[in-house]
């Protein structure tokens, strides 16, 4: 398994779908902040619109744009000339999502032509996932995460993703809501990709995964989190020295090796204590750890709670409803 979908596999996000809107002409919609494990995102099936952050920042969105809250901050969905709101929303059901729209009607009836009519078509859904398990790669994303088509011709996987979500969420035939939201996870995976190779020169993890030469060594870390490696192992595996491995991991990541295989055996034990009823000393072992003090004590450092009260807390914001 590669690196980016181990990660994935690790963090375990669930997505949903929570509606559609079809707008017109001024709308500005708030969505307050939600709490830990559930990032809201919005994909704009058709038009656009401007997202704005709390702290006043704008980004405008337009036809095969995804934006991502990981952190669940609040923002808020406005038109594109910000104009001062007079029609009310109203709320029915297109035959797969609840329908948000703003033309003063809920007929089904006149569904395709307000979709024609509307100035955006915006599907809105949200990824829950567990905190601990999925710090490593959900964490480490700027809030918002926002991959943009814009002016690009080379984004063949994302754009098809995209058009065929569209199309589903267009046609409406039966099973269409569990293809979108199955492709709501394609468009997560391709998004985070794209948005690793398009921003090579900032760091993080997604840079991390990028760079080729650093490749080897992560995958080997997330596939034997329980050796003792060292630097120049690890150095060794992307073919460079110690010194010169050390420096440009740390550019790239923005954290020393030790800090990444740290967060890696964390991730990992977050995953077991989660999925398995395996011991914490054998999920200690399983990451590394000769004892379950040393393994208790780098836990909580890491995640903030002990091993024991993570794993009674696992299902938390899995069972969390949507809507």
């Amino acid at each position: 398994m590669d690196t980016l979908s181990r990660l994935l596999d690790l963090a375990r996000p669930q997505a949903s779908l929570d509606l559609r809107c079809l707008l017109s002409g001024a709308f500005d919609i708030d969505h307050g902040p939600l709490e830990a494990g559930i990032a809201p995102f919005h994909l704009v099936l058709d038009g656009a619109c401007v997202v704005e952050t709390a702290d006043g920042t704008q980004r405008e969105l337009r036809t095969g744009d995804f934006m991502l809250f990981p952190r669940g901050a609040a923002h808020r969905v406005r038109d594109v000339q910000r104009s001062a709101v007079t029609a009310p929303l109203t709320q029915s059901h297109d035959g797969m999502l609840p329908l948000r729209r703003n033309d003063g009607s809920d007929s089904h009836d006149s569904l395709d032509s307000a979709r024609i009519a509307a100035d955006l078509d915006l599907l809105c859904g949200r990824f829950v996932y567990s905190p601990g398990s999925s710090a490593l790669l959900l964490n480490a994303l700027p809030d918002p995460f926002h991959v943009s088509l814009s002016g690009m011709e080379t984004l063949d996987s994302l754009q098809t993703v995209i058009a065929l979500m569209r199309s589903e969420a267009e046609r409406r035939q039966a099973g269409a809501l569990a293809i979108v939201t199955a492709l709501s996870h394609a468009l997560l995976a391709i998004a985070l990709r794209v948005h690793g190779e398009q921003n090579a020169a900032a760091s993080g993890v997604l840079a991390l995964l990028a760079d080729a030469r650093l490749g080897a060594s992560v995958q080997a870390m997330l596939s034997a989190p329980e050796r003792a490696w060292t630097i120049a192992e690890l150095g060794d595996l992307a073919a460079m020295s110690r010194a010169t491995y050390a420096r440009h991991f740390n550019e790239r990541a923005s954290m020393t090796v030790m800090d990444f295989l740290t967060q890696i055996r964390m991730t990992i034990a977050c995953d077991l204590l989660r999925r398995t009823q395996r011991s914490a000393a054998e999920i200690g072992e399983a990451v590394g750890y000769q004892s379950e003090a040393a393994f208790g004590k780098a836990f909580q450092q890491s995640v903030g709670v002990p091993p024991g009260r993570y794993r009674r807390r696992p299902q938390e914001n899995d069972g969390a409803e949507t809507g």
